[in-house]
């Protein structure tokens, strides 16, 4: 399985470098109102609702932003509802893409990502038309020194598809409905984790010359920043 590969790399790295300027601020507000949604304020009940609440804590916001954001997911103070949508198609060179979209406004974010498309050579498909080239999964993302052995050993427990270890850093493929055991395991351990999501692994990759990976990569990182958009899955090798 190709998992870990070079988007998935430098999504992680630049969620990472974006929360730590700000940057991922008011997508997280939309977030955690989602999640209060779909799984009720309780973070207790609620593995969901519960992480995105430990991201808020690590980028500083404030217990009211996240407090009110609850309340209005389940309804206790009036808000805007957010629509979880997903979108598909193909970037530069035909590289197969998945966009996870929360808008208030789906006309708005067609809009933007059809802009965008054309502008940086992609194109929006049709339902099913890449998502068979890719695998829902449980991905737990962290950081601490260890090797694949001593993470295998560490979740000998769960069902694990897959373990990758770069530098001081791994990713945890898994079951999804395994992930909050995972991830606490993971913890339990010692090690660091900076998220815990359900994610489109890629089944094969595409790899591109160096010029054009950089092109592709681009086009991934500018609709990643679009402000309705979640997240972006790619099969670049």
């Amino acid at each position: 399985m190709s998992g870990h590969n070079k988007w998935s790399q430098i999504k992680h790295k630049k969620a990472k470098e974006d929360g730590k300027r700000g940057q991922a601020f008011t997508k997280l507000i939309k977030e955690i109102t989602e999640a209060a949604r779909e799984g009720g304020g309780d973070p207790d009940g609620n593995p969901r609702l519960r992480f995105l609440l430990e991201k808020g804590r690590d980028v500083n916001m404030p217990i009211d932003n996240a407090t009110r954001a609850i309340k209005r997911g389940t309804g206790e103070l009036p808000g805007v509802s957010y629509i979880p949508l997903t979108y598909e198609g193909y970037g530069p060179y035909g590289m197969a893409v998945i966009i996870e979209t929360l808008t208030d406004n789906k006309n708005r974010t067609v809009a933007s990502l059809r802009h965008l498309c054309t502008t940086k050579g992609g194109s929006l498909g049709e339902t099913g038309s890449v998502s068979w080239m890719f695998e829902k999964m449980g991905v737990i993302h962290g950081s601490g020194a260890v090797t694949e052995d001593q993470l295998l050993e560490l979740l000998i427990d769960f069902s694990i598809h897959d373990i990758k270890v770069e530098d001081n850093s791994f990713a945890v493929f898994c079951d999804p409905k395994s992930v909050d055991q995972v991830r606490t395991a993971i913890k339990n351990g010692g090690l660091l984790v900076e998220s815990a999501e359900f994610e489109w692994v890629p089944k094969t990759t595409v790899a591109l010359a160096d010029e054009q990976a950089e092109q592709a990569i681009g086009f991934l990182s500018a609709i990643q920043d679009l402000e309705d958009v979640r997240n972006v899955y790619a099969n670049l090798a």
